[in-house]
């Protein structure tokens, strides 16, 4: 075919776009399908010149035929533009030019492209008697694709079934079709339905692929049927099909949730094994898990391996590994991940910013968190709402709730509109420091800004007005929040207790915590609930009452804490008479705990004694050991935390030369001492380390502190 002269080449490119001047248009009979989308009131220009149609066969420029409006259809569907698309169809349908399926799929894709997963349905059913046009299970896949991606799982299930339950289309699924069905029904929950169908497939001599295993083990891992999942490995392997990086990761992901990081290796280890490299997805994977677990040396150790096998860590990798630090309070250790991060020519982004910000304040180093966000501003990294949250945050929780409102109202004024997050964290701080006017304030600004007032922000101001004695105008607010459908957490519950407990209704304060219980597990009664509850009490000396509470406590599977013992030892030394120590009272705890299981608990009681000097009765701690294994194995990431905090109270007590115990006392809390160490540590400590003096006074030799 002759190439097409420049002239008319321009004029094509044109016609496009625009109406030629001075021509004259056939009259078209629009036909308003389900292609059309009228997007304004005026009148839309033609889309193809008729002088293209006229002049180029006359001059040889091309030859007019069905690949014309093919290419056509192409461009219009690429452009998204469907009032064109309509028009050219029409314009065939009326010269009875031949369509073919792949000028369909095309638009199709445009439909999925702008969200109209019904149009590509219509379009479907249209081909057949509107445009003599055969379908295949290209199209049907084409259109299955449109409706998955947009997340229409059940009209997507209905489609498939029709189209392959109706005999006269004559369709069958090929392993797209069952790629695309499984993947909808692991979407929508049902994950047996999506193994039906994957057994289906050689029934229908249709053989799985690397995709459907893949997307089949990911749906099986969602709903924690892991060992499901690794089966399907070891069965595609069988069958010849070769597993992708991909399909591991999916696994490896499954396991490092469920904090197996043992099998996580093991996974590795086949993947190696099988000539798949892992990618930046299985090593943030890998890291992901091991900050769950608390290792985040091992976790820093795995980054640097990363880059030395040329995988590039990206921000998800260095975001995991500074939000890990920053949880367990090591933000300056995540600062110098930040710094590692630049020196390898990455840019940090708005999370990781807001993360160290928000974790230096919590941390009390509210010089280095200001700081670091002077060198943010400096590297012209542009905060954004979550950022300016961050901040606002952390200059409340460090008594600076002026400087937040500065903050917030720098941030309106860059046209970052403030969130929930900011509003309650801003309102949060001037309750705090006694400004509840302001906070009330910008409670109502949020309404006139039509800022959404989420269920942190109800209890938030909840919590304030119930702290200053405000209890009806905090009953109000939570009759507003009930009223509009909010969700009660376990912060508006304790805030309202507290606020009926200290107005005097005690007996209203513990009807609200038994709804408490009857509500969904986020909402349950955590420690601070209880305490509000014991203190309240105690106070008015129902000691028996409250010791029911704190059983019902221990059963339901909540530890108490050191504002739990200081409440009944308050009451034990000042409303009793006999005043008691409370040593009786925390022992008997300690050992309620470890026969309960709960070693953590347990230590945090016996490090309270140890502090309050009150050394542990002696007691056959043996006859616990057994209980604890359990626990010892579970708690491997306290353990260390827990065995430095005993060692810190008993060289407390080392230092403080407490004359006062005898040495029968002295001998009994070493022993117990001991035995606490061992549990942690597996070091076994003997009884000459220690030297009991005449006056009762420890004396530990260098020998036992050089063993750590």
């Amino acid at each position: 075919m002759p190439k097409c002269p420049t002239h008319y080449s321009k004029l094509l490119t044109s016609s496009l776009h625009q109406r030629l001047k001075n021509h004259t248009l056939f009259p078209i009979d629009l036909h308003f399908s389900s292609l059309s989308i009228p997007s304004s009131n005026e009148e839309p220009e033609p889309p193809i010149s008729e002088e293209i149609f006229r002049k180029g066969p006359i001059f040889g420029a091309y030859k007019s035929g069905d690949s014309t409006f093919y290419s056509l259809i192409e461009n219009y569907a690429s452009l998204g533009d469907f009032g064109s698309l309509e028009t050219v169809l029409d314009r065939m349908k009326r010269e009875r030019r031949v369509f073919v399926e792949r000028s369909f799929i095309a638009v199709f894709r445009a439909f999925g492209k702008a969200h109209l997963p019904n149009k590509s349905v219509d379009l479907f059913h249209r081909m057949v008697d509107e445009f003599q046009c055969r379908r295949t299970v290209k199209s049907f896949n084409s259109v299955l694709n449109v409706i998955v991606q947009e997340s229409h799982y059940a009209h997507a299930l209905e489609f498939y079934d029709h189209v392959v339950g109706d005999k006269s289309m004559n369709i069958s699924p090929n392993v797209l079709s069952y790629n695309l069905i499984i993947k909808a029904l692991c979407k929508f929950g049902l994950v047996d339905k999506a193994v039906e169908k994957f057994r289906e497939m050689p029934v229908r001599d249709c053989a799985p692929d690397v995709f459907t295993y893949c997307t089949l083990m990911d749906g099986l891992c969602k709903v924690n049927r892991v060992d499901e999942a690794v089966f399907l490995l070891d069965e595609m392997q069988i069958e010849g099909c070769s597993p992708s990086p991909a399909t591991f990761n999916v696994l490896i992901d499954a396991v490092c949730k469920k904090g197996d990081l043992g099998r996580a290796a093991k996974l590795v280890d086949n993947m190696f094994l099988k000539g798949c490299v892992p990618n930046e997805v299985t090593y943030n994977t890998l890291i992901h898990g091991l900050c769950l677990q608390g290792k985040l040396e091992k976790a820093i150790s795995l980054l640097d391996r990363m880059v030395l096998n040329k995988c590039v860590p990206n921000d998800v990798t260095y975001g995991t590994i500074i939000n890990g630090l920053v949880k367990q309070g090591r933000s300056l250790d995540g600062a110098r991940v930040l710094i590692s991060m630049e020196e390898r020519g990455r840019r940090a982004n708005e999370y990781i910013y807001s993360v160290l910000v928000s974790g230096l304040f919590k941390e009390g180093k509210s010089e280095e968190a200001m700081k670091l966000w002077k060198e943010m501003m400096e590297k012209g990294c542009k905060p954004n709402t979550i950022v300016y949250s961050a901040l606002i945050d952390g200059l409340c929780l460090d008594g600076k709730p002026d400087e937040a409102k500065e903050v917030f109202c720098e941030m309106v004024r860059k046209g970052c509109m403030p969130n929930s997050y900011a509003y309650s964290s801003l309102m949060r701080g001037f309750f705090r420091t006694g400004q509840s006017q302001k906070a009330i304030l910008l409670w109502k600004e949020m309404a006139y800004n039509n800022v959404i007032r989420n269920e942190v922000c109800y209890s938030v101001i909840i919590d304030g007005f119930c702290k200053e004695g405000k209890v009806k105008e905090a009953l109000m607010v939570w009759k507003q929040m009930l009223a509009r459908g909010y969700k009660l957490d376990v912060v508006a519950y304790s805030s309202m207790i507290h606020g009926l407990c200290n107005d005097g209704l005690v007996e209203q304060g513990l009807k609200l915590f038994n709804d408490m219980l009857s509500q969904e597990p986020e909402c349950q009664p955590d420690v601070i609930t209880y305490n509000i509850l014991l203190n309240a009490l105690c106070k008015q000396r129902t000691i028996s009452r409250a010791i029911d509470l704190m059983n019902s406590m221990l059963d339901r599977g909540c530890d108490p804490d050191l504002v739990t013992c200081d409440i009944f030892l308050t009451t034990l030394r000042e409303k009793l008479d006999p005043p008691q120590d409370g040593r009786e009272f925390l022992n008997e705890l300690v050992v309620r705990l470890f026969k309960r299981q709960r070693v953590v608990g347990a230590s945090r009681i016996v490090e309270v004694m140890l502090k309050k000097f009150l050394p542990p009765t002696a007691f056959d701690t043996s006859a616990n050991i057994d209980a604890c294994n359990f626990c010892y194995k579970k708690c491997a990431n306290v353990r260390k935390f827990l065995l430095f905090s005993l060692l810190n109270s008993i060289l407390q007590m080392i230092q403080l030369n407490l004359g006062q115990l005898n040495n029968k006392l002295a001998e009994e809390n070493w022993h117990f001492f001991a035995r606490m160490v061992h549990l942690y540590s597996g070091l076994l400590l003997f009884p000459d380390f220690a030297i009991i003096n005449g006056q009762g006074d420890f004396k530990v030799l260098p020998s036992l502190w050089s063993c750590y």
